[in-house]
């Protein structure tokens, strides 16, 4: 845990990249307070929650914004476990892992106060060039020339413009605009101490982090008591944990159904400079530019946008566990625990008239929207645990006992529109005096009923055996297949015990063989999946819509009006069931020269059945799909940990850490006769209706999916027929381009029949990696610590979807900007590029290996240096100890990728693994911080 502790995080989860072998984590994009993926050997499901199961204090979380809720100071003790016969005991639900958390407890002695505290400073790790005013201005002036002619060159108060005097012009670039250097600090209390008869432990945290991009932070507040009892052979713990976050702002890529209301598409795609008769303070000043048609194109003024839009998002989330457990006799042993937990969650939004959903021109006018939720869970175990031995020799545990857990849900938001502009001052509180403009609201529950059964034996240390079964009953299921069955065995071997490996030693200090197998379960569907639903229609402002506010049209009788219905939306399945993964694990461990080097190798196959998947319905059903298990995946990979004490002095010392892993994914089926299954990874409405990736049988899940790039059409792919380019009789064409040009996109034709359309579409790119792994140094000299992490992922593919917009032109757009990299685009004095010409296209506008670039990266992931003050002068000052250190995160990156950040993935889920667009850039910072124990 020092390790992971040398930098101030938000969450513990930011910390564990690279650590561990086969735990890959990830985060959608740098946005303080953002939620990291947590994917342990692979994703097991297409469509379901790849994320591991939690257990905090025994207490087991499904969701990561939980966790991630805890300070990391407070963690005591994390163990990550990923082969099936580790995770079983703890549900069928880890079928993806589990992270187990043991958080501090009382020591016995005096009081002990601890404080750890951190301030930093926080900036952009590169910005990407865009074109500067002169090459902007060329470029317009190749899309519409007599506009230029009229704005940007034109003739004004005596002189006439020309290209050249854009050279050395004041400009924007709005990347200076709307980022900033940002700070955060970090503040942690302990209070620890007790007697032999009871113990207590007690934390008080603060974290604040101001976010890279205007308007953008996040603010944890935290507490946590724990109190621990001993009498005799009772033994109780009491645990209280309170926790509140506040983020402000949005995400910048989350808008899925126009990219042009991301924020980056503003900041790169804002004109840099104004014609000669407009001041340049004109951009800055005004929310709308006047040369934007606001009816196809949504450029809005980032950074008025950013400075007055109001997005808070609340999160308050309390806990309560405790358990008694009485030894009744020698070895036998009754566990009682029970915990209750609220998480509650709210958003503000505020759109005031100077914002994007807020101006004159939107439809809402101002407006506000509150969105609320509440989950209710509670959980009791009652485990009875007999141990016992022979002869000091065979060592025999038995647990069995009964699991009861429960979790309400509840769900409701209202929107207020067109408030008048004399309450717009008092934003939320002003929302009152608008105009109703929709609600909603849900409630679900689900419960589930447990019986865990746990053996263990081990002899002498040398041989261990243990096996496991576990009945888990949920309400998402029915009848039959209400529970699921779940056993695991394991064996290990401490061959160095063995007489015949003696001579071997000292050089081979421990050596173990592991083998293990085990099946596991997931259940994260929705809770009503098998029931057939149905939505209800209502009246709103003459006209009938869902429920959920989604329309869903009218039917109309008697003098043609709309008359309120019910609609099947989900056809029923009663004989969906748990998905069922199988995992083998072989695992070596070794230590040699008196465990100053350590080895760990484990290789491993993890095949998920009975996928849960929504298949294709034909259309007679009046069905478009229907929740089913189907389908199958196959997880198999090997991951490699080194650990070295290369120098121990009395004043100097050095560790090294190194861990490798690669995973194997593979589809091995789908639904009935379907042989892939085609996603969309969702940014913008002109490419939504094109699938980009897709899965398909004996292939990696999530394969990015379109045309094979050729570069452009050059002079000799055409004959010269007067003024006009025809295309050559063996030159293939795109579909849908019936005026083919030189400079225009070319893609390769892989069925060979001349013409370019979706059959040529293949498989581009994997968003996945070959390999993941980190490399740690420590180093320790008198007073002095040094630990430096290094952090890679290599093999893995990214869909840039930025460059789609911005190395195009994009519908040929007025007035937008574009990367710097568009200005080497074709044009007849650049015939040669592979960059395509200024064009309206439609072959412009579709999925290509062009966008796909490698994502592979090596990162300088954490730099720590501090210094521990000598006994002698934390004795005089009256401290336990005194230690101060610089930290920083992210100082560089060695990469290819040509976007912020390499580290990136903005859609969730196993089938769009990758995609880029508008994300929030990652920060490198600096911090100052000191430990001191009082």
């Amino acid at each position: 845990m020092a390790e992971l502790l040398s930098t101030p995080t938000s969450s513990f989860s930011e910390t564990l990249g690279g650590r561990i072998a086969g735990v890959n984590v990830s985060s959608n994009e740098g946005m303080p307070g953002g939620q990291m993926n947590i994917v342990i050997r692979g994703n097991n499901s297409l469509t379901q929650d790849n994320s591991p199961l939690y257990v905090i204090d025994g207490f087991p979380v499904e969701d990561p914004v939980v966790a991630a809720a805890i300070n990391p100071n407070d963690i005591e003790s994390m163990d990550i476990l990923k082969d099936a016969a580790a995770s079983s005991i703890y549900g069928a639900r880890g079928a993806n892992g589990v992270v187990v958390i043991t958080t501090k407890k009382g020591t016995i002695g005096q009081p002990k106060i601890s404080y750890d505290g951190s301030f930093g400073i926080q900036h952009i790790t590169k910005t990407i060039p865009l074109m500067n005013a002169y090459e902007f201005v060329k470029l317009q002036q190749e899309i519409n020339p007599a506009v230029v002619s009229s704005t940007y060159l034109q003739l004004y108060e005596g002189k006439q413009w020309t290209l050249d005097d854009y050279r050395n012009i004041p400009q924007y670039n709005w990347q200076d605009e709307v980022f900033r250097s940002a700070w955060m600090t970090s503040h942690n209390v302990g209070l620890t101490g007790g007697s032999e008869g009871i113990r207590y432990n007690a934390s008080l945290s603060y974290y604040d982090q101001d976010g890279i991009v205007l308007n953008s932070n996040y603010k944890r507040m935290q507490g946590r008591m724990n109190t621990t009892i001993n009498k005799k052979k009772l033994r109780a713990n009491l645990g209280v944990n309170y926790s509140r976050t506040i983020s402000s702002g949005s995400s910048p890529s989350q808008n899925s159904y126009s990219g042009m209301n991301n924020l980056f598409y503003n900041v790169w795609g804002y004109r840099p400079v104004t014609a000669p008769d407009t001041p340049l303070e004109y951009l800055k000043n005004n929310l709308v530019d006047e040369s934007i048609n606001t009816t196809t194109d949504y450029r809005f003024n980032p950074y008025m946008d950013l400075l007055n839009a109001y997005r808070k998002n609340y999160t308050n989330y309390i806990q309560f566990n405790g358990y008694a457990e009485y030894e009744f006799i020698k070895g036998l042993k009754l566990k009682i625990s029970g915990t209750f937990t609220s998480d509650s969650r709210n958003t503000d939004v505020f759109n005031n008239s100077k914002s994007r959903y807020g101006n004159p021109t939107s439809n809402d006018k101002i407006n506000a929207e509150e969105v609320n939720s509440r989950r209710l869970t509670w959980l009791n175990e009652n485990m009875l645990t007999y141990q016992t031995n022979l002869k000091k020799k065979h060592f025999f545990t038995l647990t069995t006992g009964v699991s009861l857990q429960n979790s309400d849900y509840e769900y409701y938001s209202f929107k207020m529109v067109k408030i008048p502009s004399g309450v717009e001052s008092l934003g939320m509180a002003g929302m009152s005096s608008g105009t109703p403009g929709g609600s909603s609201s849900f409630k679900s529950s689900w419960a589930m009923l447990s019986f865990p059964t746990q053996f263990r034996y081990n002899y002498q240390s040398k041989y261990y055996a243990s096996a496991s079964f576990r009945a888990d009953g949920s309400s998402k299921f029915r009848g039959n297949n209400r529970f699921g069955y779940f056993p695991s065995t394991s064996f290990a071997w401490n061959f160095m015990e063995e007489d015949f490996m003696k001579p071997l030693k000292p050089a081979l200090t421990s050596g173990k063989l592991r083998l293990s197998w085990g099946l596991t379960g997931n259940n994260r569907v929705g809770e009503y999946d098998t029931f057939a639903l149905y939505d209800l229609l209502k009246e709103k402002a003459g006209d009938y819509i869902s429920i959920n506010s989604t329309p869903s049209g009218v039917y109309p009788f008697e003098n043609n009006t709309g008359n309120v219905g019910v609609v099947p939306i989900s056809l029923r399945n009663r004989d969906l069931k748990w998905e069922t993964t199988e995992q083998w694990n072989v695992g070596l461990d070794l230590s040699f020269l008196q465990e100053r080097i350590g080895v760990t190798m484990d290789w491993y196959r993890k095949t998920t059945r009975d996928l849960l998947l929504n298949a294709i319905l034909p259309f007679s059903s009046g069905y478009t799909s229907s929740m089913k298990n189907i389908g199958k995946v196959r997880n198999q990979g090997f991951e490699f940990t080194l650990n070295t004490t290369n120098i121990k002095k009395r004043d100097f010392s050095w560790t090294t850490n190194f861990n490798i892993a690669f995973n194997k994914n593979k589809v091995l089926a789908l639904s009935e006769n379907q042989t892939s299954m085609l996603s969309f990874g969702k940014f913008d409405q002109d490419y939504n209706s094109q699938y980009n990736y897709i899965a398909k049988i004996n292939h990696p899940m999530g394969m990015m999916y379109g045309f094979i790039y050729e570069g452009t059409y050059k002079y000799e792919d055409f004959n010269k027929e007067g003024d006009n380019y025809v295309l050559k009789r063996n030159v293939p064409r795109y579909t849908a381009e019936n005026n083919t040009k030189p400079g225009m996109p070319k893609y390769a034709d892989l069925n060979k029949d001349g013409v370019i359309d979706d059959n040529d579409r293949t498989m581009i790119g994997n968003g996945l990696p070959k390999h993941t792994g980190g490399f740690t140094n420590s180093f320790n000299y008198k007073g002095f610590d040094l630990n430096v992490f290094m952090q890679w992922s290599y093999g893995n593919d990214i869909l840039n979807a930025n460059r789609l917009i911005f190395e195009s032109s994009n519908n040929l757009k007025r007035d937008l900007n574009q990367f710097a990299s568009y200005a080497d685009r074709w044009t007849p004095e650049n015939p040669n590029s592979n960059i395509p010409r200024a064009t309206n296209s439609s072959s412009n506008r579709v999925f290509s290996s062009r966008v796909i670039e490698d994502g592979s990266f090596l990162r300088l992931k954490t730099v720590t240096l501090g210094y521990s003050l000598p006994g002698k002068l934390t004795k005089k000052w009256h401290l336990d100890k005194a230690r101060i250190y610089v930290a920083a995160q992210n100082l560089w990156t060695i990469t290819g990728y040509s976007g912020y950040d390499p580290e990136v993935s903005i859609r969730e889920g196993a089938l769009t693994p990758g995609l880029d667009y508008s994300a929030y850039p990652r920060a490198y910072s600096v911090s100052l911080g000191v430990n001191i124990g009082f």
